[in-house]
């Protein structure tokens, strides 16, 4: 036991590369692609627009006749932007309205500690495993069916009001397993 060496995080990383159109190349060959959603507010819906909603998704689950994972990312809120921007304002207003915002700071903080506001960060991630192609067409052929497969989810979850976001950038990506692998430092920062 004390002599097995210690793997650096570049060999415990899965990680091969990320592309240009930030699709993730992992070391066995298999490619990932993260798609970001932004979701309606269900509740606020009538009832003839949910069962709308509800047969949209329906379609979603049947067309989309591939795996996919679906990752809900929940992150603390940081209020304290708002809070100062209230406090800010507080030196030009009247006694009245110093008083009724410094009220709403104590609520928001009270609240924000009592149910320790979040918000919520929700993705999609398809996986394409090569299946025995050569290695030459293999990553084209790899794009081109993640890309297949989000352009199917997006006109699926589009018809239900949400919006799709094609994160194809390496930056973009490089923030999302950033925030995967590093939550605790993440969320402190936020």
């Amino acid at each position: 036991m004390k002599n097995q060496k210690s793997k650096s995080v570049q060999e415990w990383l899965p990680i091969q590369k990320i592309l240009e159109n930030g699709i993730i190349q992992l070391k066995d060959t298999t490619y990932i692609k993260i798609i970001k959603i932004k979701p309606i507010n269900f509740n606020l819906k009538s009832e003839l627009e949910k069962e709308a909603i509800l047969n949209s998704y329906k379609l979603f689950l049947k067309t989309c006749n591939f795996n996919f994972q679906i990752l809900i990312q929940s992150n603390k809120e940081d209020l304290s932007k708002h809070i100062q921007a209230v406090n800010q304002n507080l030196i030009q207003e009247d006694k009245n309205i110093q008083e009724i915002s410094k009220q709403y700071i104590q609520y928001i903080q009270n609240l924000n500690h009592d149910k320790k506001s979040s918000s919520k960060n929700f993705y999609i991630i398809l996986k394409y495993k090569n299946e025995n192609r050569e290695i030459i067409e293999f990553e084209e052929y790899a794009i081109e069916d993640l890309n297949d497969k989000y352009f199917k989810i997006k006109d699926c979850l589009s018809r239900c009001g949400n919006i799709v976001t094609n994160l194809n950038n390496q930056r973009e990506i490089l923030i999302i397993l950033f925030s995967f692998f590093n939550t605790r430092i993440y969320f402190n920062q936020i």
